[in-house]
């Protein structure tokens, strides 16, 4: 045996550690080494282009790095589609990175034939298991969760919004995967709004809008992610109106992510937030330390091989705060250079790793900008935080800034109160817990505390 199919042996069993044996299974266990192969440009094959691309996309980089562990010498790992003169493996080269192969059908009792069953590309590792709960994102998961259930529809539509990185497409993947499960021959479809919108018009270019129209309109499970993306397009905005209507009019599911909520949606048409807010909407709240922190330990638990102390874990739960996405970019930015250049991991060298990153997050918000800020958003003068007022109109920018210095500043309470007119902790708290409960229940309330975040935060 050479050294190159040695060291694949011993890549491939910790592929099955670190990825786990079910994505192992699908993805990873038909790669094979290709013949001829030396210890310095390894090359590896999957015996279809859809399988190639998924591999490449979520697994190039850490085939590389596997290698290297076991075999130093090694310069690249190049990854390709075998070619077999099959007519069916030929087919599925054809097909385009975005689709899935086509599945089987299994019909229900009573009904014809379906034509074709749709099968999305879906990220195996985006499940309900693999989602983290807290209480900032758990009526987002019950839900998910709920509408993925078979059964009966217990609502639809269910309208998913949070800021980038939190989890929507993680979400979005979950249902898709949960309601295949449990119905394998359903026709669900997911696909971002600005694929929407390219393929309508490309079916319109083509004058063939029958068929894209007939392929959603027939999807048991649609779900389409970034909405915001179709601000403004009339003409695709009409035809997704159209094809949310006859979804849920035929009692099938739809799930629509967003970045804001329906409301706070500039751009797109009234009738499609009326329709969309018929059913139910749930927010995913920017993360907080606990949800960070359970989030690394999920991700460290992946990789066994890698020692990671607790002050790094700390160091990157509370300093990397901008998403989910960024946190886990961050932890693997820290292993993977740890790897490539053998040093071993600890709190000098994740801060040196993550020089840039940290500095980006050094941004210290003061009590004073947030008060200017408040008042700037509700046309108030800066004497009405401080003062004695109670109307409603001075009151609840009052509570806001004190929530928004609670989040966003290591003050402490009593610290607080006392930029806030010489109030005691207590009238803090109650802001905090009065702004908290009407987040959920406010949407004027809920979106001008985002609008404040996202000018405090950027």
């Amino acid at each position: 045996m050479s050294d190159v199919a040695r060291a694949w042996t011993r890549v491939r069993a910790n592929l099955r550690r670190s990825a786990g044996a079910r994505v192992f299974d699908q993805w990873l266990a038909p790669i094979a080494l290709a013949a001829g192969d030396d210890a310095v440009d390894v090359r590896l094959t999957l015996p279809s282009a859809f399988m190639t691309n998924w591999v490449k996309s979520h697994y190039a980089e850490r085939l590389v790095h596997e290698f290297r562990a076991v075999l130093p010498e090694v310069r690249s790992v190049v990854i390709d589609t075998a070619l077999r003169a099959a007519m069916p493996e030929v087919l599925s080269a054809a097909l385009p990175v975005a689709e899935a192969p086509v599945a089987a059908v299994e019909p229900r009792p009573g009904q014809p034939l379906p034509v074709a069953a749709e099968r999305p590309s879906l990220d195996p590792r985006l499940t309900f298991d693999r989602f983290v709960i807290d209480p900032s994102n758990m009526v987002a998961v019950n839900a998910a969760r709920a509408l993925a259930e078979p059964g009966a529809v217990r609502f639809s539509p269910l309208f998913l919004h949070g800021s980038t990185g939190q989890g929507k497409t993680h979400l979005i993947n979950a249902i898709a995967h949960h309601f295949l499960a449990a119905h394998p021959g359903a026709r669900v479809m997911l696909l971002s709004a600005e694929r929407f919108m390219f393929e309508f018009v490309a079916a319109m270019r083509a004058r063939d809008t029958f068929a894209f129209k007939a392929k959603l309109r027939g999807c048991d499970l649609l779900l389409i992610d970034d909405l915001q993306f179709i601000a403004g397009k009339d003409v695709t905005q009409d035809e997704f109106f159209h094809t949310i209507n006859e979804i849920i009019t035929a009692g099938k599911r739809l799930v629509i992510a967003a970045d804001r909520a329906p409301q706070a949606l500039e751009g797109i048409e009234a009738r499609i937030l009326g329709r969309l807010g018929s059913g139910l909407v749930a927010d995913i709240r920017p993360s907080s330390p606990e949800l960070r922190h359970a989030v690394l330990a999920r991700r460290v638990g992946d990789m066994p091989e890698v020692k990671i102390p607790a002050d790094v874990l700390d160091l990157l739960a509370t300093r990397i705060t901008g998403s989910i996405r960024e946190l886990e970019g961050a932890l693997t930015r820290v292993t993977a250079y740890a790897m490539l250049t053998g040093a071993t991991i600890d709190l000098a060298f994740a801060m040196q790793t993550l020089g840039d990153m940290l500095r980006g997050h050094q941004r210290r918000v003061t009590i004073d900008q947030i008060q200017k800020l408040v008042c700037e958003h509700f046309e108030l003068k800066p004497l009405d935080l401080v003062s004695a007022r109670r109307a409603r109109a001075v009151a609840r920018p009052r509570q806001i800034a004190m929530y928004l210095s609670k989040r966003l500043t290591t003050r402490s309470l009593p610290e607080i109160g006392r930029k806030f007119g010489g109030r005691d902790h207590s009238t803090v708290i109650h802001a905090v817990r009065r702004i908290e409960a009407l987040r959920d229940t406010d949407r004027d309330v809920d979106g001008a505390v985002r609008v404040l975040l996202a000018q405090l935060e950027s």
